[in-house]
């Protein structure tokens, strides 16, 4: 048995013939030498190849500055644009518009800038005098039901609309009344109740201590303010 590197003869020498259009190869670019690959950036920079005009086949859009060159630039050239903007806005061709417009009123990021009694006066407007607005076009009959009129309506059970098998649960088990005498407190040992007497009175006392040894902090931290206080008061004063 002998091994061999070489493909059989009926083996494609590309994988390209057996997949065509699929190539997993790296670009020849990539393994060009550094000097190389630098020489033909610095050739492109200055002397960029002359394309032939791109054929589109749709209408262009303007968009503007992209969102990367707008990211680039520094933080003072947005602040004269915004300022430009106000002072002389650029004049937009009109909006060719491709559907039937529809009049929404005024935008809820406008009624939101303006100022407070600007909406108290609309609404006092609104109630005096309201806007007639048109007839309402329906695309449909208007759907009449006696029960509707007449101030009720009549819905199906639930039960009835729900197609299947009835499903009865069986009953919850009835709780049992039980009568507990209660027992008698244990009696207490007398060395335990002296244990824990002592270990209250000197709780009371620790905890005494520590309000005292609080109230001094709060003295000498007190004292040690005014101090610097009056210090400093000296030393603006003169």
């Amino acid at each position: 048995m002998t091994l061999s590197s070489q493909p059989p003869a009926n083996a494609p020498q590309n994988p390209a013939q057996t997949y065509p259009g699929l190539d997993l190869l790296l670009p020849p670019d990539f393994f060009q030498p550094l000097w190389k690959s630098l020489t033909s950036n610095i050739r492109y920079t200055f002397a960029p190849p002359k394309l032939p005009p791109l054929h589109l086949t749709s209408r262009p859009i303007d968009i503007g500055i992209l969102p990367s060159e707008r990211l680039s630039m520094p933080w003072y050239r947005s602040i004269f644009t915004n300022i430009g903007d106000v002072l002389s806005p650029e004049n937009l061709p009109p909006l060719q518009l491709e559907s039937r417009p529809v009049d929404v009123g005024e935008l809820i990021a406008d009624q939101m800038s303006h100022m407070w009694w600007t909406s108290l006066l609309r609404n006092l407007a609104d109630t005096v005098a309201p806007e007639r607005q048109p007839a309402l076009q329906l695309t449909s009959a208007p759907f009449e039901d006696a029960g509707m009129t007449a101030g009720f309506m009549l819905l199906p059970r639930w039960s009835s609309v729900i197609e299947g098998p009835k499903i009865f649960h069986p009953d919850k088990p009835k709780t049992t009344y039980s009568v507990q005498i209660p027992q008698a407190p244990p009696r207490l040992d007398p060395e335990e109740v002296e244990f824990v007497q002592v270990l209250r009175d000197e709780m009371g006392e620790l905890k005494g201590d520590l309000r005292r040894s609080r109230l001094r902090a709060r003295l000498w931290v007190g004292l040690a303010a005014a101090e610097m206080a009056f210090l400093i008061f000296s030393m603006l004063w003169h």
